[in-house]
């Protein structure tokens, strides 16, 4: 059984920590949140994922995992030690590695046998050299160590499913026996493992997410020449993903990506380029256009409501970025809710579980019990995030709540010809002849 301390119990933190225990190593997690770590202590996370809680519970049941504030507790035994904490988006769209950073200084306090460090944090490319740095220049020279970049490429919403059945393991080191001793801890999840130099490890983690983030904003521009032209992004996107060069994923229009990785990760990935003598402007396209969808929302609803937006009463259903989690960083609704706020309009929402972190975030929206509450009184409806319970909503008594049968499907989670025998004036994202 190998001893793993993980800095850092957010997200990505705690899943780590968690998976690792389950997968039946010792795991301490670690943190410098009171409050966070009293919770968890008492086995609550202080975040939604589906099976988290469970798995937390049992697995602390087992003495398997545990959790500290205090360094020197934290890492006495450990074999490993993942850094997982935040790097939030600085003023000019820079990684943040202050975290990064006083997590390395916060190891080399009280470390006093050898380890390997894997930063398991999204980091810019060089960092491991950073965190190798810290290390060399305030360890005693006796004490061994070795640096790893192992990104993640977990999905909230699905992150337990996802760290358990990757498709693949990245492992980037300067020495191939400090990344092959990491993969032994991946070992009993039979998937593909890459081991590469430092820099290549982090950069992958960069690459796939705006790729990914570039495919969204993609469809999202077609979907806005359908909608002028009269053919449906749903069709379309079908058409596409039917050519194997091209797959089904990420091919939903709607408006656009948000969240805790994609809009900070395309953004420094765009300062790299530019600050070491590249024109990264696809990334800059791919930024903006995914703006311009939370725009159009206000657009559709100013047009639909003749013309000004002032004194008028708008539903929101979902403020979560995603489905399945209570994450509101970088959430589309939050900026629509801005905008709309600017012109005037009156602010009604529900999500299914972001409604305590929404309180903080929208202080003058006014929260609802459920998605009838949400329409009672509007002039219109806007669907934001596609949760389950939305999908097969009584529309006739939704209907009836509103002050006026505007439905804004930003998700285009229903059927347009459906809405329209059930009397709403529907407007999806790029439905082309379906909108009316």
């Amino acid at each position: 059984m190998k001893t793993i301390a993980v800095i850092g119990t957010g997200y990505v933190g705690l899943v780590t920590a968690t998976c690792f225990a389950d997968l039946g190593n010792r795991v301490i997690g670690i943190d410098i949140d009171e409050k966070k770590i009293r919770l968890l202590k008492d086995g609550i996370p202080s975040i939604y994922e589906p099976g988290l809680k469970e798995m937390v519970g049992r697995n602390m049941l087992a003495n398997r995992l545990s959790f500290t504030t205090s360094y020197e507790e934290g890492l006495a035994e450990a074999d490993f030690v993942f850094i997982a904490v935040d790097t939030p988006s600085g003023s000019g769209g820079e990684a943040d590695l202050r975290h990064v950073r006083s997590a390395a200084q916060g190891i080399t306090r009280v470390l006093d046998h050898p380890v390997i460090v894997i930063n398991r944090s999204t980091v810019p490319i060089g960092t491991g050299d950073i965190v190798a740095d810290i290390l060399r220049s305030s360890l005693k020279a006796s004490i061994d160590f070795g640096v790893v970049s192992n990104p993640e490429f977990t999905r909230e919403g699905a992150a337990i499913a996802d760290f358990l059945n990757p498709d693949r393991v990245v492992l980037g080191s300067t020495n191939r026996e400090w990344a092959e001793s990491v993969a032994q801890l991946y070992l009993p999840l039979r998937a593909p493992i890459i081991i590469t130099d430092i820099r290549t490890a982090e950069m992958i983690k960069y690459a796939s997410n705006a790729f990914l983030a570039t495919r969204i904003s993609f469809i999202n521009e077609i979907a806005s020449i359908c909608e002028r032209m009269g053919a449906d992004i749903k069709e379309v996107a079908v058409g596409m993903g039917y050519d194997k060069r091209i797959g089904h994923a990420f091919l939903d229009a709607g408006i656009g990506w948000g969240g805790s990785c994609f809009p900070k990760d395309v953004r420094a990935l765009e300062y790299m380029g530019s600050v070491h003598g590249c024109h990264p402007q696809m990334l800059r396209a791919v930024m903006e256009i995914n703006r311009d969808r939370r725009r159009e929302i206000v657009h559709k609803l100013r047009v639909l409501l003749g013309g000004n937006l002032n004194h008028k009463t708008i539903g929101i259903l979902g403020l979560a970025f995603k489905p399945q989690t209570d994450d509101m960083r970088e959430a589309p609704s939050v900026e629509i809710i801005h905008l709309l706020e600017t012109e005037g309009a009156r602010i009604q929402a529900y999500d299914p579980e972001a409604m305590k972190n929404a309180e903080s975030i929208l202080p003058g929206v006014k929260l609802c019990s459920d998605a009838y509450d949400v329409a009672e009184g509007a002039d219109a409806l806007v669907l934001v995030t596609e949760w389950n319970e939305f999908k097969n909503l009584d529309f006739a008594k939704i209907r009836n709540h509103l002050n006026q049968p505007v439905l804004v499907d930003g998700r285009n989670l229903y059927d347009p010809q459906k809405m329209h025998e059930l009397g709403f004036i529907y407007s999806g994202m790029g439905r082309g002849n379906n909108e009316k």
